[in-house]
């Protein structure tokens, strides 16, 4: 178990990667606008607050200096963006003492980017955490860096101990190449529930189990480096050099996927070897019907680390998400194993040996404000009796500001409406259906994962979209207008709310008419 409680101080080791980061653009460009791959090389780190006066070396593509001019650090480093302040940096990102820096894009949902100074050894997890500190978001452990190769149509989640240089290092200098930061709540879902993502007619297990499993069983015969439990069953497979697509019996085993040539036998001298996962990665297809003529989009393949190229793909397609995700999580396995589980248990493990609070947490008091004068409340009983009773007395004042929906009117209530629901995380505007489903699929198809959005065939109500067992389903919530007073329902007025937080904080608690309880809310931030 001393491997599996590694904190992730201990995986960060600076320096190791700085000479294998391959450089492109030939140093050629500048932070503002660069083209993918965006890679510049800087050759000092950031400037300390007391620095001495240098000499700046010169990287190619910024203004000249001329000979014998000497650059000053800035008066006013706290002004400077880039720099992370000392305590982010001793007690959240150890590898901000490392020397050797880069420049890399990272993009966002609505292709909005930003170029970021960070260590030629830096891991997706550290690249993940900068950007929750820098965007003051709740780290729930789900935000991935995603390699997204728009040329080809596929993108991956990089593990969070990837190298991010070396997986730019695989990447042509003019593909059209990019990093993507979003959430993935299914990353390690199958720890969780691996019978979920597992089903029993794809799964063989060896004999000495009578094929009767549970959860913890199954998931340990993947990382046990001796034992593997053997994944089968039908896919597409796009044949080399040609455009039609033919449906194969295939088996993954430790050695490698397998495809029968012969209807479902499994003797050696039936299967084909079609690839192994030390020097490959598994891959989803964007639009496989679209861009390869796949018979479904549930496509995926399997692409050479340091390949570019679309004749280098092993080409594959299931025949439902469930069948899809099940081979994709069987080959991250597969490739990666305990590094993997790893990577899961991480970050629970540092929160219990170092939550970081606040030194000044220690002197909060409760105060009571509902009266002329506030107040210490000193009986810690009295505390949530007080703040129940604010809650309430906040729900009593806000039972009008949603007496209206829609455009934008010269009402005040109209424009007070719009602006609340625009400042929910979970609520999505004028997102179409279509696209509620991409951003859902996008950051994970498990249960519980939701937004709210409004109505595009009804533009006075709002839609709930639900992922449940892998399907999205969208819910209707209606208004209910009772003498004047305007209430929302899912559930033809049984159930009524006085606005959209208050029926997401209902249905995170209960089911109620839903499938399952709302537990993941889609958000998008701006880089």
């Amino acid at each position: 178990m001393s491997d599996m409680n590694n904190t992730l101080d201990e995986i960060h080791t600076p320096g190791c990667l700085g000479e294998k980061a391959e450089i492109f653009q030939s140093g050629r460009g500048n932070v503002s606008g660069f083209p993918s791959p965006a890679l510049i090389p800087l050759r000092a780190p950031l400037l300390q607050p007391n620095a001495q006066k240098i000499r700046t070396p010169l990287c190619k593509g910024n203004r000249s200096i001329k000979e014998g001019e000497e650059s000053y650090p800035s008066s006013f480093p706290e002004f400077i963006p880039s720099t992370i302040t000392p305590l982010v940096s001793e007690c959240l990102l150890p590898w901000t003492k490392s020397s050797a820096t880069q420049v890399i894009k990272v993009y966002n949902e609505d292709n909005t980017s930003r170029a970021v100074e960070v260590p030629s050894d830096i891991t997706a997890r550290d690249v993940c955490q900068l950007f929750v500190l820098k965007n003051h978001c709740i780290d729930d452990h789900s935000w991935t860096l995603f390699e997204h190769l728009s040329h080809l149509g596929i993108e991956r989640t990089i593990e969070d101990h990837e190298s991010v240089m070396e997986v730019l290092s695989g990447w042509g200098v003019d593909a059209d190449c990019r990093l993507y930061f979003r959430k993935n709540f299914a990353k390690y879902e199958f720890f969780r529930k691996p019978l979920d993502f597992f089903p029993d007619h794809m799964i063989s297990i060896s004999s000495e189990a009578n094929g009767m499993v549970d959860d913890s069983q199954l998931i340990q015969t993947f990382l046990n480096s001796s034992t593997c439990p053997e994944l089968h069953g039908h896919l597409h497979a796009k044949e080399q050099s040609r455009k039609s697509w033919k449906k194969f019996y295939f088996v993954l085993r430790r050695s490698g996927l397998y495809f029968s040539n012969k209807g479902t036998s499994k003797e050696p001298r039936h299967l084909q070897f079609i690839a192994d996962f030390s020097d490959s990665d598994v891959f989803t297809m964007l639009s496989a019907k679209k861009l390869h003529g796949a018979p479904t989009d549930y496509g995926f393949c399997v692409k050479p680390t340091k390949c570019s190229s679309a004749r280098d793909l092993k080409l594959l397609c299931a025949d439902d998400e469930q069948t899809r995700t099940c081979w994709i999580t069987a080959m991250r396995l597969l490739k990666y194993g305990m590094q993997l589980y790893q990577n899961f248990i991480q970050p629970h493990q540092k929160q219990k040996a170092s939550p970081m609070r606040s030194i000044s947490e220690n002197s909060l008091v409760a105060m009571d404000f509902s009266g002329q004068k506030s107040r210490v409340i000193e009986n810690p009983s009295e505390v949530m009796s007080v703040a129940v009773e604010e809650g309430l007395s906040w729900r009593r004042k806000s039972c009008h500001r949603l007496s209206s929906h829609g455009s934008p009117s010269t009402s005040q209530n109209s424009l007070s409406n719009i602006a609340l629901h625009l400042a929910q995380s979970w609520f999505h505007s004028k997102l179409s259906r279509d696209e509620a489903q991409r951003l859902i699929t996008q950051q994970g198809l498990i249960d519980g994962v939701f937004l709210l959005r409004d109505s595009q065939s009804n533009p006075k109500t709002f839609v709930l979209s639900l992922c449940h067992m892998q399907k999205i389903k969208h819910f209707q919530i209606l208004p209910d207008d009772d003498e004047g007073e305007l209430f929302y329902s899912l559930d033809d007025g049984h159930t009524r709310f006085t606005d959209l937080i208050q029926l997401v904080e209902f249905y995170q608690l209960n089911r109620g008419v839903l499938p399952c309880k709302l537990k993941h809310h889609c958000a998008r931030i701006t880089l």
